[in-house]
């Protein structure tokens, strides 16, 4: 047995061998994708398994999270902090061995997959950092940025809409240092592939513009692997998909080349069988030859000797350029520059302008000062006011301009920019209509998951957007928003409170914030005389925006365009001489990170009526107004006409909040 293949075996039963002490996994894409990874980590792969996050490493992505062994496996023989226990206790509680990877937990994870399709897309993220970084640092002789980005994607990957999406950006940027290698074994779950892919898939990869290349020994012939590889790092106009012709389960006698070996334990007998039809001891457990242990920390030598050359040349561009390299330590730290804030816009009291308007202001003015904000939208800057004026648009092949075109793709979008945050020293925002985040929620989901500060912008906000009609009017997703732990929603009243939003979403490091914005105009409120509070409140969730002038007997909590009518119904409450409070609550989360005591401020116990008022549905609204209290909301879908009858067709009115309060009251 030769010495890669005794490697190539060692990944392949280490894998097989977790599987079955954790009786549950899938076996069949370790097997079979063991050659292709191997040549790619011990060849290719540029990176450190004694520093994981160096940041000029390649970023390399199982997409196919469901063969998450062959990752742990690989991690384990290169050197990573992932000693040989965790993976006996592969899928089993507390370990580092998840059934499929997942970021900030096992290092050298660079990525959460899983659901398919979106590692792909975060390897198109990855590539686009990598560019825009390049671009932003790099000088003539000084290439302190400047590495690939692989991915191993599955058939599974490839029929997922979110890959076609992810993969057409990524071909129309050109982005040529991104590779996929494809473990193209002809099976899911349910059978043979073409059951359902019947498609002439490289034709389809060739048609978005990248390079196409093909192994069709991807079992045995390790030098056609090399080859492929090395031909696609030297295609830098392209994109390049490796179709790599695999057999799923090799090496089993009874499952290879079947479905039974993609999602479930090969079965005692059968990994021994398999063990014997590798050359390998089928009594061995877990078992690592010393001439491979030897040979796979080859790979990580390699990435160790690329890091201090590196670092060699980092340090001659910390002399030579000081400002640049202060910059990028700053950037990869998520950090923010000095008086960044200050960079923000103020607004006139009685400006009349929607918070998309005002958030476009406030994001430009952040970008002005802080180079490394890239960000794009759906096909629809000048709706949800996020171009990123004069700073050009984002170029695939030298990382120029900073407005990226998604085009009509929000699921793509999304994990795109989660691949972009995954990659760090870029931060960035992605924008389009509140309805449309529906297709972009399994993305919002993983940034949550996994800690990415991502800004989420959603405009066009509720019934308020008029005459578009129920399939654009977003009444049920905020709520659906608040629903994803971890994810900050922030929806505010005016522009000042849009500004306080930004800043909350730039300052949080470690999670993705949800701005809900307005296509109506509103009013910029008056704080100057003490009667408004200052809009610095919202970045505490919610804040008594307008104290009654003597001991209130109710609330009135409201977000978004509904602060109007809040404000304006206390008017009229004062004038039947019953004083309420206005509480302006653009976020349940970050008031549910606010001690109790300022909570109980904001929101009296003693105080039972209270109102919510928000154009959307009320569920959840309870936990704020208690059970005595009431909500105003849109517990059905909106109507094509005019933002104004529409309010009032809703109860969304000064009138009917007023006639809520009395109500309640009177019952007091």
């Amino acid at each position: 047995m030769s010495l890669e293949l005794l490697c190539i075996n060692t990944i392949r039963t280490l894998s097989i061998d977790s599987i079955q002490k954790a009786n549950s996994g899938h076996p069949g894409l370790p097997l079979g994708a063991a050659p292709m990874a191997y040549v790619l980590w011990q060849n290719h792969l540029k990176h450190n398994p004694a520093d994981p996050q160096w940041a000029d490493r390649d970023r390399f992505v199982l997409s196919a999270g469901h063969g998450s062994m062959l990752l742990y496996s690989l991690l384990h023989l290169t050197g990573y902090a992932l000693p040989l226990e965790e993976l006996k206790n592969f899928r089993q509680w507390g370990s580092k061995t998840p059934g499929h990877p997942e970021f900030h937990l096992t290092p050298g994870v660079e990525a959460t997959t899983g659901p398919l399709g979106q590692g792909s897309a975060n390897a198109v993220g990855m590539a686009v950092a990598e560019r825009a970084l390049a671009n932003l640092f790099n000088r003539p002789g000084y290439e302190i940025v400047n590495h690939f980005t692989y991915a191993l994607v599955s058939d599974g990957d490839l029929m997922e809409g979110i890959s076609a999406e992810a993969a057409s950006i990524a071909g129309h940027l050109k982005l040529g240092k991104l590779i996929y290698l494809y473990d193209s074994n002809d099976v899911t779950l349910d059978g043979p592939a073409d059951l359902t892919f019947t498609e002439n898939t490289a034709k389809r990869y060739e048609s978005y513009g990248w390079q196409v290349l093909t192994v069709e020994k991807g079992d045995t012939d390790l030098d056609a692997l090399d080859r492929a590889i090395h031909e696609a790092r030297q295609d830098t106009q392209r994109p390049s998909l490796i179709i790599v012709k695999t057999t799923i389960g090799f090496g089993s006698p009874n499952k290879q080349g079947k479905s039974s070996s993609h999602g479930s334990p090969l079965g005692a007998d059968e990994v021994k069988l398999t063990k014997k039809a590798l050359g390998w001891d089928p009594e061995a457990q877990f078992l690592i030859p010393d001439e491979a242990k030897k040979s796979f920390k080859t790979g990580g030598e390699r990435g160790a000797k690329a890091q201090t050359e590196w670092k060699k040349l980092f340090d001659a561009y910390t002399k030579e350029f000081p400002e640049l390299a202060q910059q990028w330590m700053l950037c990869q730290s998520t950090g923010l520059p000095e008086g960044w804030e200050s960079a923000v816009p103020g607004f006139k009291a009685g400006e009349s302008l929607a918070t998309r308007e005002a958030s476009g202001k406030v994001l430009n003015g952040l970008a002005s000062r802080i180079p490394w904000i890239v960000g794009g939208d759906a096909d629809l800057s000048c709706s949800t006011n996020t171009f990123l004026k004069d700073l050009g648009s984002f170029e695939g092949q030298s990382g120029k301009g900073r407005n990226i075109h998604y085009g009509v793709r929000e699921h793509a979008m999304g994990a795109v920019a989660n691949g972009i945050a995954y990659h760090g020293g870029v931060r960035t925002f992605t924008a389009t209509f509140l309805a449309f985040a529906d297709y972009m929620r399994p993305a919002i989901r993983l940034a949550a998951m996994n800690h990415l500060p991502v800004t989420f912008v959603f405009t066009h906000d509720s019934i308020g957007l008029g005459e578009d009609g129920p399939t654009h009017q977003p009444v049920e997703h905020v709520t659906a928003l608040r629903s994803i732990p971890g994810l900050w929603v922030l929806r505010p009243g005016d522009a000042a409170e849009t500004a306080e939003a930004w800043k909350t979403a730039l300052s949080r490091k470690d999670g993705p914030v949800a701005l809900i914005l307005s296509r109506q105009k509103l009013a910029t409120l008056d704080r100057s005389t003490g009667v408004i509070a200052p809009s610095v409140g919202a970045q505490k969730g919610a804040y008594v925006i307008s104290q009654a002038p003597t001991a209130p007997k109710g609330v009135l909590i409201a977000t978004g365009s509904e602060l109007q009518i809040a404000l304006d119904a206390q008017k009229k409450l004062a004038e039947k001489s019953i004083p309420v409070n206005v509480v302006s609550m653009p976020s349940w989360e970050l008031f549910e990170k606010q001690d109790a005591a300022y909570r109980e401020h904001v929101l009296p116990k003693k105080l039972t009526a209270k109102v919510s008022i928000e154009a959307g549905i009320t569920l959840g609204w309870m936990k704020y107004t208690g059970e005595k209290g009431a909500q105003i909301g849109v517990n059905t879908y909106g109507a094509s006409a005019p933002a104004p009858v529409l309010y009032e067709k809703y109860g969304l009115t000064v009138e009917n909040a007023c006639k809520t309060m009395l109500g309640l009251l009177t019952t007091v």
